[in-house]
């Protein structure tokens, strides 16, 4: 389902943007909504700069930035509560391997194992497969997502069974 938007109003185009990850600890999206003030605070905070103000002028989370390290910053930074640090986990996000994954594809590749902080990926040896994840270890601190060569890995928030 597609938004409609100043911007895509003016230049006749509808918006396809995904739905925005927000930062860790973030309340659900109603109210996160409300409470954000858009002040940067937490974007300003992060040490992985992998926050960003939005197009809706909202902090949202970039993986193909990097990896968000769970360090708290962007929660002590924020001022108006719009980030709970007793939120646990900090957010529901696994990392999902997409139909463009080069092992799956006979072509021998593990990065996105190597880059796993959490050990959650497993590529079978000779590209005889796609990466699975196990979601019971992901964390979606999205350290694959950038790192693919394929773009094949993206984060969801969509329940995932447990693999691997």
């Amino acid at each position: 389902m597609s938004m409609l938007t100043r911007r895509s109003l003016l230049f006749g185009r509808q918006a396809t943007e995904a739905p925005a990850l927000r930062p860790p600890w973030a309340l659900p999206e109603s109210d996160f909504a409300s409470r954000c003030t858009c002040c940067d605070a937490c974007v300003r905070a992060c040490p992985e700069q992998v926050l960003v103000r939005g197009g809706d002028g909202l902090p949202r989370f970039v993986a193909t930035s990097g990896e968000c390290t769970f360090c708290g910053d962007c929660v002590q930074a924020c001022g108006s509560a719009a980030l709970d640090a007793s939120i646990s986990p900090p957010w529901e996000l696994r990392a999902l391997v997409g139909e463009g994954c080069l092992s799956a594809r006979g072509v021998v590749c593990a990065s996105c194992r190597e880059a796993c902080p959490e050990a959650a990926i497993h590529v079978a040896p000779g590209a005889r497969g796609p990466a699975l994840i196990d979601a019971g270890r992901c964390t979606g601190c999205g350290a694959c997502v950038g790192i693919c060569p394929a773009g094949a890995i993206a984060l969801s928030s969509e329940p995932l069974e447990m693999t691997a």
